[in-house]
């Protein structure tokens, strides 16, 4: 008979210092990942907060997409947080994303248009 192998006893897990940062800081709190949005470098925007943005493109035809992002990320309530690639991509999908809206006003509120094959 072959002898019966056994694993050796380990340690429990510990909580290393990387885990403990994810800690709201109140005890009761879940562990979460999420950060303030002063830490985050962007958002998922709504179609309806990108319907915001075409507008303020549209009636400032001159600014550069530097100054649109440096505008939205400046305001005082409900700031809009994008880099200027997201917009420069976000700008070629305009007609498609008016286009969604204009067929399904409910999707304004969504973060990206349903596709149904």
């Amino acid at each position: 008979m072959p002898e019966i192998l056994k694993r050796k006893p380990h340690n429990p897990l510990k909580m290393t210092p990387l885990a403990k940062q994810h800690n709201t800081g109140v005890n009761d709190a879940p562990w979460t990942s999420a950060q303030l949005p002063a830490t985050s470098s962007h958002q998922n925007l709504t179609l309806s907060d990108w319907m915001t943005v075409y507008s303020y493109v549209d009636s400032h035809p001159n600014a550069s997409q530097v100054d649109i992002v440096q505008h939205f990320s400046s305001l005082a309530t409900g700031a809009l947080l994008f880099n200027q690639s997201t917009l420069s991509w976000k700008l070629h999908d305009h007609l498609k994303m008016e286009a969604c809206i204009d067929t399904n006003p409910l999707a304004l509120s969504s973060k990206r248009p349903w596709v149904v094959t």
